[in-house]
């Protein structure tokens, strides 16, 4: 049997290989994951809320059956509830929300086997692509903890990258997956708008643009995964084209010869190299690239996004008082955050669905872009990541931090507009050290063409033997 230091850096499926041959029992892999957390959560601050009496208790019940019966797994503090545990969206002002039920997505993961044992730090309210909250204190990225892990996710990326756990739980309103996987170095797959449920408590959220699955260390995990959670739940408001076979087998199937089109600008010179470096070894492998992009009207798609980023800010204060009485105030939050609110506040129902409209239109051109082409590849990020701090707000412009991640997060929003499924890719590491991901979308429902690229580049460069220097 691997010792406890090989066994904390194996991916979820050889994890729960080891659970179901009985050469560890569930209880003592959680124990090691425990011990794990508690010695490296201290530097990098990415678990908030630890569940281990409840991870404990839950043990019999996760060992029994499912693809990943007995392994450990952490929640992303947002969206994702869990009966009887706080759920915060990193605000103190929300310390107190206890949701009575689990999310259909909680009850997947916990069929599939997983054993939830805590909660990973996030931005306030989820809306900033770095996670440094005032309320729990910023999480510092495992391979430079002077650095940003990128956010929404940005606790649970680094938990990944860190050996605590395989795989956890994300979400992605405008790249919250994909930014946190380019800046840990861990793979981060966003699915189809609707393959994955966000039922029963939302349905279209956030104008549709979100979705949730994970971060995870294999690409083999994250199809497995999303085998055992996708599908749609009663009333849901999206259907994507049915699957029509095993993700987990899309990932050891040879793809046929894609088209793919390769998109650099605007980003730094890191960024794109390894797009291009990237891009040669899909030609290697027997791919047709050429340098192509959708011809996008990119201020109006940048203000429209906005629009409904900033309205669905206000729209999860406003969720989370109903019932409420007291009205929210400035003190309650970060200075970013309250602006951002207002913004909201400010936006017509109008001014929405206008958005909403030139976003579609952007939707279906975007769409007409993939009838030419299989892959749309980019850097995942503009930069590589950035010190703590850099997106922070100033006394004069509380907005700030916000506007300047529009050079830091240039490509991962627009399949949140499209709906597309997109990942990002651990496939290079700069001179510093620091992790510089590649990101692939594919047309709307073929999650099968990504995973198929995705696991033959992961044989083809290989990461799985990097590993961040942390205690």
């Amino acid at each position: 049997m691997p010792n406890e230091e090989e066994i904390i850096w194996l991916d979820a499926t050889a994890q729960a290989e080891l659970v179901r041959n009985k050469e560890i029992s569930a209880s003592e892999l959680l124990e090691c994951v425990i011990a794990r957390i508690e010695k490296v959560n201290p530097t990098i601050n990415a678990v908030i809320r630890t569940m281990y009496d409840e991870a404990r208790g839950g043990v019999e019940v996760s060992e029994t059956d499912g693809p990943f019966a007995g392994i450990p797994f952490l929640l992303k503090d947002v969206i994702a509830t869990y009966e009887g545990v706080p759920m915060t969206f990193g605000a103190e002002r929300f310390k107190d929300y206890i949701p009575n039920h689990h999310s259909e997505l909680v009850k997947r993961y916990r069929n599939a086997g997983l054993n939830i044992l805590g909660k990973t730090n996030v931005p306030e309210l989820g809306f900033s692509s770095t996670t440094e909250p005032k309320f729990f204190g910023p999480t510092r990225n495992p391979w430079d903890t002077e650095r940003m892990t990128g956010g929404s996710s940005g606790g649970a990326a680094a938990a990944v990258a860190a050996g605590m756990v395989p795989m956890a739980h994300g979400s992605d309103t405008g790249g919250s997956i994909r930014i946190p996987a380019s800046c840990c170095g861990v793979f981060g797959f966003k699915p189809t708008r609707g393959r994955n449920p966000l039922g029963p408590d939302f349905g279209d959220a956030m104008g549709g643009f979100l979705c949730e699955h994970a971060l995870t260390r294999s690409v083999r995990d994250s199809a497995a995964l999303l085998d055992a959670t996708a599908g749609p739940s009663i009333g849901d408001p999206y259907m994507p084209p049915p699957k029509t076979g095993s993700y987990l087998d899309d990932v050891s199937t040879k793809p046929r010869k894609l088209r793919i089109a390769l998109m650099t600008k605007p980003s730094h010179d890191y960024c794109a190299e390894a797009a291009i470096k990237t891009a040669k070894l899909c030609e290697e492998l027997g791919h047709e690239v050429e340098e192509a992009a959708p011809k996008l009207d990119l201020r109006s798609l940048g203000r429209d996004f906005m629009t409904i980023f900033s309205s669905s800010a206000a729209w999860t204060a406003d969720y989370l008082m109903q019932g409420q009485e007291e009205k929210l105030k400035p003190e309650d939050f970060e200075p970013n955050t309250w602006a951002l609110l207002e913004w909201g506040w400010k936006n017509s129902a109008s001014d929405f669905m206008l958005a909403q409209t030139n976003l579609q239109k952007i939707a279906r051109d975007a769409a007409q872009f993939f009838e030419t082409y299989d892959i749309l590849l980019s850097p995942t990020l503009g930069e590589p990541p950035l010190l703590l701090g850099t997106l922070d707000p100033t006394p004069e412009k509380p907005l700030a931090g916000t506007f300047r991640a529009g050079k830091f997060i240039p490509f991962t929003s627009l399949a949140n507009v499209t709906g597309q499924p997109a990942m990002s890719m651990p496939l290079h590491w700069n001179e510093d050290g620091l992790p510089i991901g590649v990101q692939f979308q594919g047309r709307f429902g073929d999650e099968a063409t990504l995973f198929q690229l995705a696991g033959q580049l992961e044989e083809a460069s290989p990461w799985v033997g990097r590993r961040p220097e942390i205690a």
